[in-house]
């Protein structure tokens, strides 16, 4: 009898295999919708808090006693460790035809959990950025997760997506990497981003950037969630080579890279979207070529 077609199949057993951020959390709200949080690995002495504040009671064994136990797997550890641990697990024999084996890597697909054979495949990657702690259970609430399943399978992943608070967004197997970047390159060098930002504030004497920044990036964000390029501004949309020659001629080595290649990005996509006529970019093009003051 498989996760499936068993009498109490409203109410799994659940085994977290990697009780990190993500795991901790997906446990726990896993726990919060009624099922059954039956095991979890740690190996770290932050992971074993994590488990001991958020899945109290709940045993730490080792990744194949966690498996062994379970009739819903979450797999939820880094994506180049994930093809190992699971074939690690398969060829011990951890596996159980008939077994929810679920993943939360962005990247992966299906293919990453063929050695599992005779289970029942699921990726659910939240698109949140974990802390690992109690205040991430309310986050899940309308967050989306990315699902590929098989088609027999989707009415289940939907159904596990939305008891954990989110929303199921359907990703193509191929397309998995792409949706991985996409989000990567948004929110990872967002906050990369705006930590240079307010790093070369305080070197301008500003003693709190977040003040500053606050406003003016959340401005910024609404209107690019709102009207993409449209909303664009700012001396490079202006075509403002002067400015920009300025600016590249104070920014410190470790940051100027990464200025040209935002900024030559930015005036392809305000070009392409005609928000900067060629004629203005003339100037502009040729000190984000050069990289150094016109």
């Amino acid at each position: 009898m498989n996760a499936l077609t068993r009498p109490d199949a409203a109410r799994l057993r659940v085994g977290v295999v990697g009780t990190g951020r993500v795991g901790a959390v997906l446990g726990a709200a896993l726990l919060r919708a009624g099922h059954d949080v039956v095991a979890a690995s740690a190996v770290s002495a932050a992971s074993r808090a994590r488990a001991a504040a958020l899945l109290p009671g709940v045993p730490i064994l080792a990744p194949e006693q966690v498996v062994r136990a379970s009739t819903l797997v979450l797999l939820t550890v880094a994506d180049d460790a994930l093809p190992d641990l699971v074939q690690g697990l398969a060829s011990v024999g951890s596996f159980q035809p008939g077994q929810l084996v679920a993943h939360t890597s962005g990247r992966h697909g299906l293919a990453v959990l063929e050695p599992a054979r005779g289970t029942l495949p699921l990726a659910l990657h939240p698109v949140l950025p974990f802390a690992g702690n109690a205040v991430d259970l309310a986050r899940l609430t309308g967050a989306s997760f990315g699902v590929t399943a098989p088609e027999m399978l989707r009415p289940i992943a939907e159904a596990l997506v939305l008891e954990m608070g989110g929303e199921p967004v359907w990703v193509s197997e191929q397309l998995r990497p792409l949706w991985h970047a996409a989000l990567a390159h948004g929110a990872n060098h967002l906050v990369t981003l705006v930590a240079s930002a307010a790093d070369l504030l305080r070197r301008a004497g500003i003693e709190d950037p977040a003040a500053v920044l606050g406003p003016l990036l959340g401005a910024a964000l609404d209107g690019a969630l709102r009207s993409g390029d449209a909303a664009l501004t700012g001396p490079v949309s202006r075509g403002d080579a002067g400015t920009v020659a300025a600016h590249l001629s104070v920014l410190p080595d470790d940051v100027r890279p990464a200025y040209l290649a935002l900024a030559r990005l930015t005036a392809d996509r305000a070009l392409a979207s005609g928000r900067l006529r060629a004629e203005q970019a003339e100037g502009l093009l040729v000190a984000l070529g050069s990289g150094v003051p016109a």
